[in-house]
């Protein structure tokens, strides 16, 4: 179980870095992030199966079609909230969720929710009696893969220095020469990239279906927990919660009934609420006496 919850994790680890990247650079929270994953996942499908572009087209077509949308998204809209309320980037992302979710249910009618990847489905024997499943073991190897190129991205690339200057004084990044939009559009290309990786990833393990965008509200537990402006705090967290999940499953589910597994990562937030509000690698506010 605690391989189980560690090879979930990193899967969360992916998804709740997409989350962490456009909070840490611009204070926005996507709440639609669940279905980007569930968009990206399906146009995977739409390139394979409808298309025939084969697994490397398909990733290719949807991370492509992905990165537009982000694109769009932050020139028609993200633009326009620049010197808005935080409650507006709320409102308008839950929006663009329901609005996907409304699109995706007409446009992909009968579409495979998802693409195989190329795996033996024999278990893999690590060591006497502990069997592990190689879809499992390869998902989260491509997703371990992902954190660390996303960590690399933000932490030593241009572009991610870039952010990183945005995200501690907008005004003076802007002053020395950066772009805040064109830094911004390439930040949410990334998130719709991740979003593609993440959905084929997800599906591919827990399944398909229109109910992927619910992963969304899994994600939200790990990046509170971690801290939202942290990294690391994130990739912890997501560990975690990983591992929790799994034990709880397998050790409390029989006893107390069917689902304890699913909340626990609930629980853990709004104990970490009341103990560390801003999370474990979080940084506490800082006020002006």
């Amino acid at each position: 179980m605690l391989i189980e919850g560690a090879l979930a994790g990193a899967i969360y680890a992916l998804i709740a870095l997409a989350f962490v990247l456009v909070y840490k650079s611009s204070r926005m929270i996507n709440f639609a992030l669940g279905e980007w994953i569930m968009f990206g996942a399906l146009l995977a499908a739409t390139g394979e199966f409808a298309l025939g572009l084969g697994l490397a087209g398909a990733v290719i077509f949807a991370a492509a079609a992905m990165a537009g949308l982000g694109i769009a998204f932050n020139a028609v809209v993200v633009r326009r909230l620049t010197m808005h309320p935080v409650i507006a980037s709320i409102m308008v992302t839950i929006g663009l969720g329901a609005m996907m979710r409304g699109v995706a249910a007409l446009a992909f009618t009968g579409m495979p929710r998802g693409i195989s990847l190329p795996v033996l489905p024999e278990p893999l024997l690590l060591l006497p009696g502990i069997a592990v499943s190689p879809e499992k073991l390869v998902t989260a190897a491509i997703a371990a893969a992902g954190v660390a190129l996303v960590t690399w991205f933000y932490q030593r690339s241009r572009t991610g220095v870039a952010l990183r200057a945005i995200a501690d004084d907008p005004q003076a990044a802007s002053a020395a020469g950066i772009d805040i939009h064109r830094q911004f559009a390439l930040l949410w290309a990334v998130t719709g990239v991740i979003s593609v990786v993440a959905g084929i990833l997800w599906t591919y393990v827990a399944g398909a279906g229109f109910g992927v965008a619910l992963v969304g509200l899994k994600i939200f537990p790990i990046v509170i927990i971690g801290g939202l402006d942290s990294l690391p705090g994130t990739i912890v967290a997501a560990m975690l919660i990983g591992v929790l999940e799994s034990l709880g499953a397998g050790y409390l589910d029989p006893q107390l009934g069917g689902g304890f597994g699913t909340i626990a990562s609930y629980l853990l937030l709004m104990a970490m609420l009341m103990v560390r509000p801003y999370g474990l690698f979080g940084q506490a506010p800082s006020e002006r006496v």
